[in-house]
């Protein structure tokens, strides 16, 4: 193992230590230990810090040493670690450990068991304070975790006044919770014969015989859970209604529940408000009968239609005719009057909203009969409804009509000419499909308010929005039914900003103007009802038109408003909440036009990058999960920035990805991992295969595989990991050629992060990968977690009947390396291990103490 370096010998030689053959060895040891260790004079200088202490705090070495110690310790433990320290100097105590929060370089605060010690010649006053930490953070956010965990839980069944059971089946006895006796109105320290005879005597007699066979089938193990709601006496005499859920949690030999656990909830106030709601009912069906309005129910997720036998006879259509659809209310319209009907109905639902209109239908019988309907959207647990009623009201439409004829008559000169100048208007300042306002006209207006409301604006606020997925609709079903949607979109922000200029300024972009607005409260309460709205599905043909909408908002305030500048503020929102994911909106700010900015920087220096070859492999090691052998390294990009040093992925993936460069980089690593292979070869260190990562793009490239080629990969040394939940249910040709190609180069496929995505079993044996990985989510608690541990075993066993190879990556610590090991694992990745590291540096672990292997 490596010596310390140079730059550390002066720091230890100028605190007077003569340092000698068995020092140095000393000092490797130290120097290459996990444990972070430090030598700190006794005015607080750190004279030494070992290569533990860089990873650990983030600091390169050159920062840490000469730093006043009490910069890396959290400024509410200095005072009492300062104290200490004193003690230890003066000889009142000999040596201390104690827990203590550092400060790491990014300022996040980290707890250590933190032990301290002299060493050095006291009696010549060359002495330093000898510290080590081993950090406990993990350990210490979970116990608070678990503590908050467990008050909430607590909390949660006070608040919902559950009573909490316990069922020993064998011992026929139950445990009864305090909340469980006060329901049924015992004190909470009342002793109650728990035997099920006892219990059962308290149920209703109605409900006793029902409730005995759910609870002996149960017990039989013919059902896995239990959920019935019953009566049981109160102690003052009266019935209450419980709800009852409950479930086993062990098991005999055969199968049969031996304990069993669950909850009950008081419903009684439900029960009686059913009731009651039944009485409703039944008074409501008696006085539509006598009022003779037909009640129907429409489904929309299915079509299905209920009709009272009201409508039915409205209808003429009988009323054992049960099986009705939208289709049946559809053909039973007039002709001239469908489309008008269908349409209002439409709009009311796409609004979520209520119609009121009038119709004639043609009933069975040939008769023409006039209709009024007013219905309402209603949503329910499971589908999205829309209820109404119809009645018959031909006689006084016949009687309106002659009074009406005569009106219009009178008025259609006007309104011809009225309409005439409408047209020449609305063709110079509207938009021609949606009647809205266009560009010009929105210009104009803005224009005009700047101007009249110089020195007295009180502010002006602008949404942006622009349509998500809306090419979408225009490629699969036709512009005619894009054209509808953008009428849509126009009514719907009509309707949700009433009083505010609304227009339509491009192909799917629209902008609202709000005057005298500076409320950023209600403008984005009005972008969220918005965004809402437009993503419900709108019905087209038989089809369901599906999309969103991103809105950029930008509020100019003071004396003097520019509109051309809150025009460019809404843009540079809009395109934040575009990158941010879609169906979102972003206000303009300071810092968010430093953002893009910034990130404009990042991607410019991500370009040079590539073209500076700063993005390079670091590798982290793979091990046996039975020997703890290295049985092969995963690269990882990193970028050495000229400036930041080294940057992690999260730093410029994403940009990058926006970039289109990822290919580019991947093609890079993959050639620096080829030429360390062949370094490592040439002085005969021996590396098992390489995993690199490489983006899903790369897979639908059809240069994919001759470019591949030019490199001469031997085959067995490299395999190209994937994430599951980017691709493995979405093949075609070319991606699933380029991956058969791959095998026949001799070159691994894995699957990276297993069980976070939406991989079929069907896909994964498409595949055929030669291993994935188990995501570091699911590794993260299985020390903690019984079920986390059958969890991650039952997916090692997937593994193993596939004939897949099964990677654990995320091992923080021995205990759960324990696990996996005997849980089945093939193979373990983490830090427990070994992080990331540079090629040279594996090298030098490979060369100086032979086979990488992984340390208790």
């Amino acid at each position: 193992m490596n010596n310390l370096s140079p730059a550390h010998v002066p720091s230890l030689l100028d605190a007077g230590f003569d340092i000698g053959a068995a020092n140095l060895l000393l000092r490797g040891v130290v120097e290459n230990t996990t444990i972070p260790t430090f030598l700190v004079r006794p005015n607080g200088r750190v004279v030494y810090a070992n290569r533990a202490c860089s990873n650990w705090l983030g600091y390169a070495p050159h920062e840490i040493i000469g730093i006043d110690f009490s910069k890396l310790v959290y400024p509410d433990d200095i005072r009492h670690a300062r104290s200490q320290a004193e003690q230890l100097i003066a000889g009142t105590i000999k040596g201390y450990s104690a827990e203590r929060r550092y400060v790491r370089r990014d300022g996040e605060p980290v707890w250590v068991v933190n032990s301290v010690s002299l060493v050095g010649d006291a009696a010549r006053g060359k002495t330093l304070l000898a510290v080590q930490a081993v950090d406990i953070d993990r350990q210490k956010r979970a116990e608070s975790d678990l503590c908050a965990s467990e008050r909430r839980w607590n909390f949660a069944l006070r608040s919902a006044r559950q009573g909490v059971w316990e069922a020993d089946i064998l011992a026929n006895t139950v445990y009864y919770s305090p909340m469980w006796k006060l329901i049924r109105g015992f004190k909470p320290e009342d002793v109650i014969d728990s035997s099920q005879a006892a219990w059962l005597e308290r149920v209703h007699p109605a409900d006793r015989d029902r409730i005995r066979d759910l609870v002996n089938r149960q017990n039989a193990g013919e059902i896995a859970r239990n959920q019935f709601e019953y009566r049981e006496r109160h102690q003052d005499g009266h019935y209450i209604w419980i709800a009852s859920n409950g479930a086993p949690d062990a098991w005999a030999e055969g199968g049969k529940p031996i304990r069993m656990i669950g909850t009950d909830t008081d419903v009684t106030a439900r029960k009686l408000a059913e009731q009651e709601m039944l009485e409703l009912s039944r008074r409501l069906a008696l006085a539509l009968e006598v009022s003779r309005i037909g009640v129907f129910e429409g489904n929309l997720t299915t079509g299905e239609l209920i009709w009272d036998d009201r409508l039915h006879d409205i209808y003429g259509i009988p009323r054992e005719d049960r099986a009705l659809l939208a289709s049946d209310w559809e053909s039973a319209i007039h002709p001239d009057d469908a489309a008008e009907a269908i349409k209002a109905m439409a709009d009311a639902i796409a609004n979520e909203g209520t119609v009121n209109t009038s119709f004639r239908i043609i009933r069975r019988d040939g008769e023409v009969r006039t209709i009024m309907t007013r219905a309402t959207y209603f949503q329910d647990d499971n589908d999205s409804k829309f209820i109404g009623a119809n009645w018959d009201i031909t006689e006084d439409v016949a009687l309106e009509r002659g009074l009406q004829a005569a009106k219009e008559l009178a008025e259609a000169r006007n309104i011809e000419l009225e309409a005439a100048r409408a047209r020449i208007e609305n063709q110079s300042l509207h938009d021609a499909l949606t009647g809205l306002p266009n560009r010009r006209y929105l210009d104009e207006v803005l224009r005009r308010y700047a101007e009249d409301t110089r020195d007295t604006a009180d502010g002006l606020g602008l949404l942006h929005i622009d349509l998500d997925r809306f090419k979408q609709i225009n490629d699969t079903l036709g512009h005619h039914a894009g054209d509808m949607m953008l009428v849509h979109v126009a009514r719907l922000l009509q309707l949700a900003a009433p009083g505010h200029f609304v227009a339509r300024v491009g192909g799917d972009e629209f902008v609202i103007v709000c005057f005298n607005q500076r409320d950023t409260t209600a403008m984005a309460s009005l972008a969220k009802r918005i965004i809402a709205e437009i993503r419900e599905p709108v019905p087209f043909e038989g089809h369901l038109c599906r999309f969103g909408a991103s809105i950029g908002l930008a509020v100019e305030t003071g004396v003097e408003i520019d509109p051309r500048r809150l025009l460019i503020n809404g843009d540079i929102a809009l395109y934040r909440a575009k990158a941010r994911g879609r169906n979102c909106y972003e206000f303009f700010s300071k810092a968010l036009q430093e953002e893009i900015e910034s990130n404009r920087r990042i991607a410019d220096e991500i370009l040079r990058g590539i073209e500076q070859h700063e993005f390079l492999p670091y590798y982290q090691p793979l091990f046996d999960a039975r020997t703890h052998a290295m049985v092969g390294v995963e690269a990882l990009v990193r970028w050495n920035h000229p400036t930041e040093g080294i940057l992690s992925p999260a730093r410029f993936l994403k940009i990058a990805e926006e970039l289109n460069v990822l290919a580019t980089i991947d093609r890079s690593i993959l050639e620096q991992v080829i030429a360390d292979q062949a370094g490592w070869r040439e002085q005969g260190v021996n590396v098992p295969s390489v995993s690199v990562n490489v983006s899903f793009r790369r897979l639908g490239d059809d240069q994919l595989i001759p470019s591949l080629r030019q490199l001469q990969i031997a085959p067995g040394t490299i395999s190209f990991e994937f994430l599951e939940s980017i691709f493995l249910d979405d093949f075609d040709e070319t991606v699933a050629w380029n991956i058969d190609a791959l095998k026949e180069m001799g070159i691994g496929i894995d699957v990276d992060d297993f069980g976070t995505g939406h991989t079929s079993f069907v896909s994964l044996l498409k595949l055929s990968p030669r291993r994935f990985k188990i995501d570091r989510q699911l590794i993260a608690p299985i020390a903690q977690s019984r079920g986390q541990r059958r969890l991650v075993g039952s997916i090692i066993e997937i593994g193993k009947t596939l004939g897949i190879e099964v990677v654990a990556e995320g091992v923080e610590t021995m205990e759960q390396a324990d696990i996996l090991g005997e849980l089945g694992c093939d193979v373990l990745q983490g830090y427990a291990f070994a992080h990331p590291m540079p090629a040279a540096q594996l090298t030098r672990l490979r060369t100086n103490d032979g086979p990488l292997a992984a340390r208790a």
